[in-house]
């Protein structure tokens, strides 16, 4: 088992990393609590158990969940078991399940504790690491949120196992980031010392921005694209294929503006083949309204603003000239 922490201060919490690492569950559990709510989702199959009083609750599949009206419903239901400041939400599945279990812990009471047990990769390397939380609206995602940091996180990579084959890879989109995030050499690495790789970084950038002022926008890196494109919502994308169309989109930026070399860029399509992921844009994207919600993107407050890789690596550059991302996506 790797065990590894979040450290921030009198918020740092315990991520556990390993096969079987659902066993320490019980440990996990904060002092002082007297009820828990599991919040999950129909299908993943996975439940924990404790000799406190629990509800589980379902949310809707996919992103369907990531609603302010689930949100409300879901502090209606916690009202209804009593949970009280120092009981205990626990979120079992994916990045929607740990987003909106975050979100309605982070708001009911205004705030209890919450422990996320990610039940895939994304999940585990990502979306339940540094205390994001958020629902989305039509405007954008994630646009609604709060940081809120959870109590502990378990990582079980024996679950990662009954995944499907593309919910895996779409996994993998996201880890790629990593390896221009410090993490050179990732996919020579057994999948544990992967997963704990990933939250390491995560981990040190969180403990140094917790709460995005800059460095934590790092973690962004290709994600502008990649949301304008789930936003367009006309595609068959998953949140890591789209993640990874990003980096290569980044990546094909930076060389065009001689911020990196042909060797770099090489390095991104090594990375982006080793896991089998996309690099092109579907077909049927429109180029002007792909530019209109690179607008609306949450860094965009100096000018276009864009995750790039550079000659001392991935940093926030705002004002990126708009006709170089607009010859680029024409060129994908």
């Amino acid at each position: 088992m790797i065990r590894l922490e979040v450290p921030l201060g009198s918020r740092s919490y315990p991520v556990v990393v390993g096969a079987s690492a659902l066993d320490e569950f019980q440990s996990l559990i904060p002092s002082g609590v007297s009820r828990i709510a599991f919040v999950t989702q129909r299908g993943i199959g996975i439940s924990l158990e404790s000799e406190l009083p629990s509800s589980v609750h379902f949310l809707p599949d996919g992103e369907e969940a990531k609603k302010l009206s689930v949100v409300e419903d879901l502090c209606s239901a916690f009202a209804g078991d009593g949970l009280t400041r120092k009981d205990l939400v626990v979120g079992i599945g994916g990045g929607v399940v740990t987003d909106v279990a975050g979100f309605a812990a982070s708001v009911y009471h205004r705030g209890i504790q919450v422990l996320h047990a990610p039940t895939t990769l994304l999940g585990q390397i990502d979306a339940a690491i540094g205390g994001k939380t958020g629902v989305n609206i039509p405007e954008g995602k994630n646009l609604i949120g709060a940081f809120w940091q959870p109590s502990g996180v378990i990582c079980d990579t024996d679950v990662l196992k009954s995944l499907p084959e593309r919910e895996f890879r779409s996994g993998m989109g996201e880890l790629a980031k990593y390896h221009f995030l410090g993490g050179e050499g990732l996919d020579e690495l057994p999948l544990d010392e992967r997963v704990a790789a990933c939250i390491q970084i995560k981990a040190d950038i969180v403990a140094a921005d917790e709460r995005e002022g800059d460095s934590r926008a790092l973690l962004n890196y290709g994600h502008t694209l990649a949301h304008a494109l789930e936003i367009e919502g006309r595609f068959d994308l998953r949140h890591g294929e789209a993640v990874a169309i990003g980096i290569q989109y980044a990546a094909l930026v930076a060389h065009a503006l001689g911020r990196i070399d042909k060797a770099r860029l090489s390095e991104h399509e090594r990375v982006l083949d080793v896991y089998d992921l996309p690099r092109s844009l579907p077909e049927g994207c429109d180029v002007d309204q792909l530019m209109e919600l690179f607008g609306r993107d949450k860094k965009a407050m100096t000018g276009l603003t864009f995750v790039l890789d550079g000659p001392e690596g991935l940093s926030v550059v705002p004002g990126v000239p708009e006709n170089t991302l607009r010859d680029v996506l024409t060129q994908m």
